[in-house]
């Protein structure tokens, strides 16, 4: 038994607020899309694209499992108790939540309305949650463990994003709203796509930053040995 699977979960004091965010995040965003009516839709349709509504509630769908799944990826506990629950999680992570929630994401963020700004940034990320999952998930095939858990934790950051950049928009509509009349020419629509933007650039670069900035943090330090003589720089007569 590893000192990971040791420590109890209380002792990992951002486990439960995590699980929390997501719930209520989910709990907020993916109702409207259970009723299958395009009028309930947060992110307005395309005008004659009958085919983006129901993908993007496959995307939200996906999505919502991609999310729930990733809260048992990153609680070590779990990882160290529960092999088999961390392998089945995992796989539906994988090939129910992110995979096709990404490959979605693509569809939907080339025929986003708020904008080419938005468009690209959810093109990108989309984009970069494929490629880091896949790689994730072929590091595990190799059972290159270390680097398995590295990649995936970049996922995970990729997959909590969408949560973040709501959070962001926030006081990006705030501080944007009192320019509408200046900045945006009276366009409130520019505003809003503008906050947008802001939110779904700054959310995965934030994330990834951050995650990265831990795994730095976590690896393990090579042990430091006292010089040699011969590595010292001592005369060859000192050592004779």
């Amino acid at each position: 038994m590893t000192s990971t699977s040791r420590v109890p979960w209380w002792r990992r004091p951002w486990i439960v607020p995590l699980m929390l965010v997501v719930a209520a995040f989910l709990a907020f965003s993916v109702p409207p899309y259970l009723t299958f009516d395009p009028a309930q839709s947060r992110l307005r349709p395309p005008e004659g694209n009958d085919l983006y509504y129901p993908l993007l509630v496959g995307h939200v769908l996906f999505g919502t499992v991609a999310m729930a799944t990733a809260c048992f990826q990153v609680w070590p506990a779990f990882r160290a108790r529960h092999r088999v629950g961390h392998r089945i999680t995992g796989r539906i992570y994988v090939y129910a939540g992110a995979l096709p929630a990404g490959v979605l994401g693509l569809y939907i963020g080339w025929h986003t309305v708020a904008g080419p700004s938005v468009l690209v940034a959810n093109l990108v990320g989309s984009a970069l949650w494929l490629l880091v999952t896949i790689v994730g998930l072929r590091k595990a095939l190799q059972r290159r463990y270390d680097e398995h858990r590295r990649w995936m934790s970049r996922s995970f950051a990729l997959a909590m994003s969408i949560a973040l950049s709501r959070v962001i928009n926030v006081p990006a509509m705030i501080v944007l709203t009192p320019q509408v009349d200046t900045a945006f020419g009276g366009n409130a629509e520019l505003m809003r796509n503008t906050a947008t933007s802001i939110g779904v650039w700054l959310s995965p670069l934030l994330l990834l930053l951050l995650t990265d900035w831990i795994l730095e943090r976590r690896k393990p330090r090579a042990p430091r040995t006292a010089p040699s003589l011969v590595d010292s720089g001592t005369p060859a007569a000192a050592r004779l």
